[in-house]
């Protein structure tokens, strides 16, 4: 049985008094952990849900996030995490398009719940211990194997909206043994988490991982550069996983001399290039730590390159080499391998690699190659030594604090307004998130733009960040010959790169 509570009930039975999970206070041992997991694993069987069944999460960090992904593995459900900051237009897509049956959802977020009337609701207590929704015997746990989906998760690609990637206990459980080499994880590692759960950095850089190794995991609602640096002093703690925007707020937070941060020995970092400026001042700041570049995708449970110890000066701008059961290959749109220092897609193969999108048959049949090596639409170099250069990202892919932004997504709410006759979507840096979305539109003859009325109806319908700075009205658009928008030029009049 590979579900996910069998480690837990592990951990209980050989060191029950074990810390497992810190949060608000909290300090959570594994036999705990275990209780906690079939008090709500009774509370969804009760409720209907079994094997096969997708149960949705639209939830801050907490512990109750964790409570749930074991409760539902427990009763051999698949469990799907959905950002927080998503609009409920965009919650109701992917829960109608996932079929789940519940929706898990924090009081304070009960107004995003959509697509489903099956919801319920977490209110601080419960965020904290959900056995305060009620205790009862669950059934039998559900044995799954390596190839039955544990986990869904959507992803904004280039497509008008997220698709669902599938994670099998295979998936998971290789990235768990590859992230363990490469990372050195043990019994006695202990996690920062402040990177949202809903997102591959949270929960499996290390994450998850963590507890699988009987560690500990210290949670945090959410980002706070002063409080993630009184949870390393206070707590000791020696691991974790932060976007490099995160990283840049704890190295500008002034009173960061405070705080013994000793204890840590690593960061990973992901989710965007990371500046080579930002890698340098995090050694001066954490001189005990490395900073841990890396490169993944959410369709491949993140952490397919790490830097390896000795090389982050030596080879910076590097995301590192792959680990130990991923092969990396540099090709051309043919499918020819091309040699080091060539630029070219970067194609990923390997056990913890999705299997492909949740009811997507056109677009599984496009993402890989015959040999089953996965498109990632990249685009870098492995130099001599088989360090991965990453020198362009996938197409129209806007990056911002971390979070992957497709400017298809925005663009097709653009559209639905009767002024618009194009428009294009394009991102543009910014000093704080990296990059932040900017809009050009071509209005309908004798149509007037109101910018006011715009913003307000991508607000209505996307998430906060995904909504542009600001809307810049053209005459046209430029575009190839077949008609495609030639963003890279709008890029280039926009900010000269």
């Amino acid at each position: 049985m590979v579900n996910l509570s069998a480690f837990i009930d592990y951990h209980a039975r050989v060191s029950p008094q074990r810390e497992a999970v810190l949060y608000a206070g909290e300090r959570i041992t594994y036999a705990d952990l275990a209780a906690r997991l079939r008090a709500l694993a009774a509370l969804f069987a009760a409720r209907g849900i079994g094997a096969g069944d997708v149960v949705a999460l639209l939830m801050k960090n907490s512990a109750a996030y964790l409570d749930i992904a074991f409760a539902a593995s427990y009763l051999g459900a698949v469990f799907l995490p959905i950002n927080y900051r998503l609009s409920r237009e965009e919650v109701a897509y992917i829960v109608a398009d996932s079929g789940a049956k519940l929706l898990c959802v924090d009081e304070e977020l009960a107004a995003s719940a959509g697509g489903t009337d099956a919801v319920l609701v977490f209110d601080e207590a419960a965020q904290r211990d959900p056995r305060v929704l009620g205790r009862g015997s669950p059934p039998p746990p559900v044995p799954r194997g390596p190839q039955d989906l544990m986990r869904l998760m959507y992803t904004s690609g280039t497509t008008a909206h997220p698709k669902g990637v599938t994670h099998s206990y295979g998936n998971f459980y290789w990235k768990n043994m590859d992230h363990a080499l490469a990372l050195g994880l043990s019994p006695h590692s202990r996690c920062n988490v402040v990177g949202p759960l809903y997102h591959v950095g949270g929960m499996d850089l290390p994450g998850l991982n963590v507890l699988w190794h009987g560690g500990l995991l210290c949670v945090h609602r959410e980002f706070d550069p002063e409080a993630t640096l009184a949870a390393i002093a206070a707590e000791r703690l020696d691991c974790t996983w932060m976007a490099p925007v995160m990283t840049g707020r704890v190295l500008a937070f002034e009173g960061r001399e405070r705080y013994d941060v000793s204890s840590l020995r690593w960061c990973v970092g992901g989710g965007e290039k990371t500046p080579e400026s930002r890698i340098r001042a995090f050694s001066d700041y954490f001189t005990q730590a490395r900073y841990i570049d890396g490169y993944g995708l959410t369709e491949t449970c993140g952490g397919d390159t790490l830097m390896e110890a000795g090389f982050e000066l030596t080879k910076i701008g590097s995301t590192g080499r792959p680990t130990a059961h991923v092969e990396l290959r540099i090709r051309d749109e043919l499918g020819a391998d091309l040699p080091p220092g060539t630029s070219g897609e970067v194609c990923l193969r390997g056990p913890k690699v999705t299997a492909g999108y949740w009811n997507a048959r056109q677009k599984n049949a496009e993402s890989f190659f015959a040999d089953g090596f996965f498109r990632t639409g990249d685009v870098g170099y492995v130099d001599q030594d088989g360090f991965l250069y990453l020198t362009d990202r996938r197409k129209d892919m806007i990056i911002s604090g971390g979070e992957n932004i497709a400017s298809s997504e925005i663009e097709r709410v653009i559209h639905e307004l009767p002024e618009v006759a194009e428009c294009a979507v394009i991102g543009v840096p910014d000093a704080r998130w990296g990059e932040r979305p900017l809009a050009l539109v071509v209005l309908r003859e004798g149509a007037r733009l109101d910018e006011d009325a715009l913003r307000a109806h991508c607000r209505a319908r996307l998430a906060a960040f995904k909504v542009p700075d600001r809307f810049l009205v053209r005459a046209s658009l430029p575009r190839n010959p077949s008609g495609k928008v030639l963003k890279r030029v709008l890029r280039e009049e926009i900010t000269g790169g």
